[in-house]
């Protein structure tokens, strides 16, 4: 990364991968959103897709003169436990939706709705942790709720509930249609995107990355297979164990699972703990907050694992399949949305199907690289935040008549 930059990047960094004309009309758009402010919410600054999704994004979207912001709510454990609870449960998990988890929920909500003043032109409010906020203001132009989670069959009381809140935004973001609802709140949908010169995936050396390996004393003389993800239950660590475990008899190879625990997931530790026991020579567990790691990782391994059970888009596919990484990822959610199986990654539905694909690949060095090339052309087509960046313009653009109302007069 050059040092002008310091790490801020601009629209125009992306001309290398997205052309002139692409980044001309961006600019164009961003132009009719110039004079708007704009606020995020979310529950967490580090750990998980949201989290880098906003720090590359609110960058973005002030590079290009949208002052743009960023804030989280704060809570209790018992608040993080309660949301952790519902997140699980609108991805198809169960709930005991009880009076006492509603109390904590909007009681925490309102705390930080008097903490925070949002007197802005829109306010982008993400995931369920904060999303009745909307009820302690006074709006001053459109709210969107941005929702990053998978939810095709969401708990039906939960989703009710929910929907009161959901239904006094002005639009609703979900990342594919597969996630659309019956509601009276228009629906528009956002695929999730990476940021090619974040730490996670900035161009890296060989020996840059062979020495972010070598710190952390994973040797590599066998071939890598590796899976990067929050210590989360749908993220089925235990499976992917259990896939390379079978793999191993057929091919020698080494297993690297890379986490971390985001701030507002209490239930992180305790996956992360359950899985020690099955540490070995050939299998690294690792909780580790380390940018350059992950990148290195990703580069170097034969084999990328994202073995969802279920998954709102699962941002860890599309940035190996960027560094030309063969992945093999869950038949479910937003894993859908970027493998398109056979051609440019492959999809399985079992640890049987996952174990039987890291054999396939690792004894086809040619196979894995014609499937790493279409990997990274799908990203640099589909998956870079430029594009992201852009519907979010569109969106905005499409509120113009709320706003000429707020607009100042020349």
């Amino acid at each position: 990364m050059t040092d002008r930059h310091h790490g801020l990047f601009t629209i125009d960094d992306y001309q290398q991968h997205i052309g002139t004309e692409a980044v001309d009309r961006i600019k164009e758009k961003a132009k009719a959103a110039q004079y708007l402010h704009i606020a995020n919410i979310n529950s967490t600054y580090y750990g998980g897709g949201v989290s880098q999704l906003l720090g590359s994004l609110t960058i973005l979207m002030n590079s290009l003169g949208i002052k743009t912001g960023w804030r989280t709510i704060h809570g209790s454990p018992d608040f993080f436990s309660v949301t952790k609870k519902m997140h699980n449960a609108l991805q198809s998990g169960t709930i005991n939706w009880s009076k006492r988890k509603q109390e904590i929920y909007e009681a925490v909500v309102h705390q930080n709705a008097i903490l925070n003043h949002l007197a802005h032109d829109i306010v982008i409010v993400h995931d369920p942790q904060p999303l009745p906020m909307i009820t302690h203001y006074r709006k001053d132009g459109p709210w969107v709720w941005r929702c990053h989670i998978d939810l095709e069959e969401p708990h039906r009381e939960l989703w009710s509930y929910l929907t009161q809140y959901i239904e006094r935004y002005d639009a609703v973001i979900l990342s594919s249609r597969m996630y659309a609802q019956e509601l009276e709140t228009p629906q528009v949908f956002f695929m999730p995107a990476i940021d090619p010169f974040s730490i996670v995936n900035y161009e890296m050396s060989d020996a840059e990355c062979e020495e972010r390996i070598s710190h952390y004393g994973i040797p590599m003389d066998l071939p890598l297979v590796v899976q990067i993800s929050r210590f989360d239950r749908w993220k089925d660590p235990e499976g992917v164990i259990e896939a390379f475990n079978i793999a191993r008899q057929e091919v020698p190879c080494r297993l690297v699972l890379l986490g971390n625990v985001a701030t507002d997931d209490p239930e992180g530790p305790e996956v992360y703990e359950s899985l020690l026991s099955q540490q070995s020579d050939e299998i690294f567990i690792m909780s580790q907050q380390d940018g350059a790691l992950v990148n290195a990782l990703q580069r170097k391994a034969a084999v990328v694992l994202q073995k969802s059970l279920r998954e709102g888009f699962g941002l860890t596919v599309s940035e190996a399949m960027w560094k030309g990484t063969p992945v093999i990822g869950g038949n479910v959610g937003g894993i859908r949305l970027q493998i398109e199986d056979g051609v440019n990654g492959f999809l399985v539905s079992s640890v049987e199907e996952a174990a039987a694909r890291i054999v396939a690949l690792l004894k086809d060095p040619e196979m894995c690289r014609d499937v790493g090339v279409k990997a990274k052309e799908t990203v640099r087509e589909k998956f870079l935040l430029s594009r992201y960046l852009e519907q979010y313009l569109d969106l905005f653009n499409s509120f113009e008549t709320v706003y000429k109302l707020n607009m100042p007069h020349h």
